[in-house]
């Protein structure tokens, strides 16, 4: 046994390992709560890939200095180079002054309790509320997350494959209550019921032969797992994800009603725009099949059927998140991430795991009349990925497009859950892009608007959609800890950002509210779910859209796992 085998941490333990004819073996020693001293020894298994994650979540958690239990130190770790160097840097004792430098190496670690499933479902007629609500902001905040991702003896594989779950926060007279609740899908009743994976979702697909494969294309089982947005459309609430099958549920109760609609193809987007003129849903489809088409439907608050109003013919569609939106023209990005459709049934991959990175090729903008349902202008430029339009606007022959930008789609590799729950950081780093569309000479150009992070973006989007604007806001990176653990706001004008963040905390999305009466764009507040990993507990945080100061947070006695979107809706 070298020097290179052991790493330790302060007066907790210390990990070894040595090599022998049946394989590696690992020794534990260490002491539990009581100051016991311990040993366990175990071979290097291969068998329990998910039971190895989660040990190795616990032994750099012990490293820091967490006393979160010892009770799966008889779990064998999984990769031995990556467990030991983690290891090293977290090995020393947190009460000497090096000891924060062991909590900051490991955030991400802490980070990925974010990742757990959620499984209570409660209903609270008041949270434990700090700070002083703004006596205007009375209505509903409703959040969709993925909550569940373990099912039998399988993990679901990625983040967007978990299970939705809505999450309820009422505001009123000052107080916040919260309720969440499963949305009753097919695919979440069916995991449920069996112990298994049923239905395929975006990385995850059941266990099926390639006969199943082919016959599934004549009648699918199409998944209605709609854990990524919501949107309210007239006096309906419906959940939406990259599936076709969007569900309705009620926005008191959070019982699920059934499906809203089906989009017209096997791939949609769950970010709509609505209509100025009538409050209609302007959405995106991709129909896959011997002739692929990108479509774009319109579907009326009343109406029961979208209606198709522009197909555009592709040969390898490209995966598309969400598009721009003007006065015009739907605004649709091709990034070079895409799909050979031909390859699809027989592949044995899921869904996403057939899409293809080209990053010799080009990003195509496609501007689609909105009339006339025609393609009029084609823009090309360098290579990016990305998931999340921002804005989209005209001035004069130009086109402006903001976009929260990947160098490629690498992110979504880096999205697995096996990698998120064992803490392994997120590098990829998006930032918000400006494309400017000359449609009088076809030439782009192409602007980073600031060097901060950017993901998860909101705007004022009943006063800016389609407009000139000047602050968005959304979640970021710092850098150190591999997830979102800032709130940041971007003044496009300014080029300036303004950043909210905590120790130990990693908000999601923050919905902007506009005060009533407000004669400023950004005069209001942000509400954002924020995942407290020093306690294992989430909290509503109510922020001042202007300065990022702390208004009010309410603590939720349980973690809300991370999810994507939410939007808030006045009483």
């Amino acid at each position: 046994m070298d020097d290179n085998s052991k790493a330790t941490w302060g007066s907790r333990g210390s990990i070894y390992r040595y090599e022998t004819d049946a394989g590696p073996r690992w020794r534990f020693n260490f002491r539990d709560a009581n100051g016991k001293q311990s040993t366990r020894r175990g071979f290097l298994s291969r068998r329990d890939a998910q039971r190895e994650r989660e040990y190795v979540v616990e032994l750099i958690r012990c490293a820091a200095g967490r006393d979160w239990g010892y009770d799966r130190l008889d779990r064998s770790p999984y990769g031995t180079s990556q467990l030991r160097s983690r290891l090293e840097v977290s090995a020393m004792n947190p009460s000497t002054e090096s000891g924060s430098a062991a909590v900051a190496a490991t955030s991400v670690v802490l980070a990925s309790g974010g990742f757990a499933d959620l499984g209570d479902e409660v209903g609270l007629a008041s949270l434990p509320l700090s700070g002083r609500l703004p006596a205007w902001l009375t209505g509903s905040l409703v959040r969709v997350a993925p909550a569940r991702w373990d099912v039998g003896e399988r993990t679901l594989n990625h983040w967007f494959d978990g299970f939705a779950m809505l999450h309820l926060f009422q505001i009123s007279d000052g107080n916040v209550s919260y309720a969440n609740r499963f949305l009753e899908t097919e695919s979440y009743k069916a995991a449920r019921d069996t112990g298994k994976i049923e239905f395929s979702e975006f990385a995850s697909d059941p266990c099926r032969s390639i006969f199943k494969r082919v016959q599934s294309m004549f009648s699918p089982k199409v998944s209605d797992n709609t854990n990524v947005n919501l949107s309210r459309l007239g006096e309906r609430y419906i959940a939406m994800t990259e599936a076709p099958i969007a569900v309705q549920f009620d926005a008191r109760t959070l019982e699920t009603v059934g499906v809203a609609y089906k989009a017209p193809g096997q791939l949609t987007t769950a970010h709509p725009h609505g209509r100025r003129s009538d409050g209609a849903m302007l959405n995106y489809a991709a129909k896959l099949g011997p002739r692929n088409h990108y479509k774009f439907f319109v579907f009326p608050p009343g109406g029961h059927r979208p209606q198709v109003v522009a197909s555009v013919p592709v040969k390898e569609p490209a995966y598309v998140h969400s598009f721009g939106l003007t006065e015009r023209f739907f605004v649709l990005a091709e990034f070079p991430f895409a799909v050979n459709t031909l390859k699809l049934a027989t592949s044995g991959r899921p869904y996403i795991e057939n899409y293809t990175w080209h990053g010799d090729r080009p990003t195509r903008f496609q501007l689609v009349d909105r009339d006339s349902g025609q393609v009029k202008h084609v823009f090309e430029t360098d290579a990016c990925f990305a998931f999340h339009h921002v804005n989209a606007y005209e001035m004069g022959n130009k086109l402006i497009v903001d976009i929260c930008i990947y160098d490629d789609a690498n992110v979504i590799t880096e999205l697995y859950l096996g990698r998120l729950r064992t803490g392994v950081g997120v590098t990829a780093r998006p930032h918000l892009e400006r494309f400017e569309l000359d449609t009088a000479t076809g030439a782009v150009m192409r602007e980073r608007i600031s060097g901060a992070s950017f993901e998860l973006p909101r705007i004022n989007y009943g006063r800016n959609n389609e407009r000139p604007y000047r602050y968005t806001w959304g979640a970021g990176f710092d850098g150190a800890t591999g997830w979102f653990d800032e709130i940041v706001m971007i003044d496009v004008d300014e080029r300036k950002a303004t950043r909210w963040g905590e120790p130990g905390c990693y908000p999601g999305e923050p919905v902007f509210v506009a005060a009533p009466d407000s004669q400023v764009e950004n005069e209001g507040v942000l509400l954002s779910v924020v995942f407290d990993a020093q306690r294992g507990t989430s909290f509503l945080l109510v922020l001042d859209a202007q300065t990022l100061s702390e208004v009010a947070r309410a603590d939720v006695p349980h973690h809300i796992p991370f999810g994507f979107h939410g939007q808030f809706t006045r009483s």
